[in-house]
């Protein structure tokens, strides 16, 4: 560790907006890349199963447009249910959510 560098490592309260844009379109991506597996699977694919994997990646998909416009209006990063800050750690994991996560359970 160097001299200058300091004892505690600074904590960011947010991510910046082009690092949400990476993220999330990345999560974009993985979605869209997901829903077209599913396309070419086939009919010997158990019709159950890719159904219901089809609506989950749709529903993840659809927050993570709504997050891009968060982006866009600069409310991404706040809770959409108390208007706190959204820890950056949880935004790394989860970038496309709304909530902090005491509100996530409440919301369960």
């Amino acid at each position: 560790m160097s001299l200058d560098t300091p004892q505690t490592e600074i904590r960011r309260e947010r991510l910046t907006a082009h690092e949400a844009i990476q993220r999330l379109e990345h999560e974009r991506a993985s979605r869209l890349t997901q829903l077209r597996a599913i396309g070419e699977a086939g009919p010997d694919a158990e019709e159950q199963v890719m159904s219901a994997q089809k609506a989950t990646i749709k529903r993840v998909l659809a927050q993570v447009e709504a997050a891009f416009a968060r982006v866009r209006d600069s409310s991404y990063g706040i809770c959409q249910n108390c208007s706190t800050t959204i820890p950056v750690e949880r935004l790394e994991i989860l970038p496309y959510t709304p909530f902090c996560v005491p509100c996530q359970r409440d919301n369960a």
